[in-house]
């Protein structure tokens, strides 16, 4: 079979780390076109990798005509580049959070409908292992049910991450909308709906800049939800963990507990009533500080290939960019939402 033609729009520290790595270690992949407003940088890639470097991403869309294309730009490009790459005719995998609005999360799943393309959103926390082999175990039942959680995610900041350090876009109100929540606290509420197979009914949240100067975006944020089968629990994100990363959650069930990434050998540990202790190592989460192969890249180039639909959705991120979305306005009014 002929392969799939990729083109990565946006050449910072996601492309570089995670999306580009993963589609040339991919059979199926002929990288084609990289496109980034720093020349260089999309030249860099291209030369490594024999395909084309472009500044403008529309003259890429018509001269090359990719099948798939990664959109890794600042959060408020998402929507508009994603849609324009949908009409292009061309397959979608946008960064979360996918878009900064529900209208325009609508507006790409509707232009990937349109355009009969798949639209996936880069939710690879559930794909890490350790979570994958945690929805199984829970699935199984012998935890009972979940009554209560808390998930986090927090690290020292994108300054550390981010191609351009500390004048990253992600500092820029204009360009990222949101800062912490965007960045980790929509990974958390995707992973907590994914877990536990139920949506987010309602939201209240403290969010704000702690401590990160110069800055209009949340570095913080601690937020209370509610799921429909009526289990409660936090959902933390943070850019001053200048400590280290915590990418853990645990779950408090009928049975016992569920601890994930909690260990750093130990990935998942499941603590029963009875006694019995069962640790699992299944493999790392991946971190900003040590790589593990996203599976993002793989699920989406499966989907093209299969024709089968991307489990991580268009719709599914929307959800996932809503409970972020009511948090926001639970800091804004002081009131519990209901979404």
């Amino acid at each position: 079979m002929s392969k799939v033609k990729v083109a990565v729009i946006g050449c910072g520290s996601i492309s570089r780390f995670r999306h580009v790595p993963e589609y040339a270690d991919h059979p199926n992949v002929e990288l084609v076109a990289f496109v980034d407003l720093v020349p260089e940088r999309a030249q860099l890639f291209a030369d490594k990798y024999g395909a084309k470097a472009y500044t403008d991403y529309k003259e890429m869309l018509k001269i090359e005509k990719p099948d798939a294309v990664s959109v890794n730009l600042p959060n408020v490009l998402h929507a508009p580049v994603s849609i324009d790459v949908a009409n292009a005719g061309a397959h979608v995998l946008v960064e979360k959070p996918m878009a900064t609005t529900t209208e325009e999360g609508l507006a790409m799943i509707e232009a990937a409908k349109k355009n009969n393309v798949f639209l996936m959103v880069g939710h690879n926390q559930r794909l890490m292992p350790p979570h994958v082999k945690a929805k199984e175990i829970l699935e199984t039942g012998a935890l009972g049910k979940v009554l209560t959680f808390r998930t986090s995610f927090g690290h020292p900041g994108p300054e550390g991450w981010s191609v351009d350090g500390r004048n990253s876009w992600f500092f820029n109100k204009e360009e990222a909308i949101m800062g912490a929540m965007g960045d980790l606290g929509v990974h958390k509420s995707d992973l907590i709906r994914y877990l536990l197979s139920d949506e987010v009914s309602e939201v209240g949240a403290f969010i704000g800049t702690q401590h990160k100067e110069g800055t209009e975006v949340d570095d913080n944020a601690t937020c209370l939800l509610r799921m429909k089968s009526g289990a409660i629990g936090s959902l933390v994100a943070s850019w001053t963990y200048y400590k280290g990363e915590d990418n853990s959650t645990v779950l408090w069930c009928e049975n016992g507990v569920m601890k994930i990434g909690t260990h750093p050998d130990d990935q998942v540990i499941v603590e029963l009533r009875n006694g019995t202790v069962e640790k699992y190592k299944v493999g790392a989460i991946s971190t900003n500080d040590k790589q593990e192969t996203s599976g993002v890249i793989d699920a989406f180039i499966d989907s093209i290939v299969s024709g089968n639909p991307p489990s991580i959705s268009g719709e599914e991120g929307l959800k996932s960019l809503q409970v972020i979305l009511a948090a926001f306005e639970s800091q804004a009014t002081g009131q519990i939402i209901k979404l």
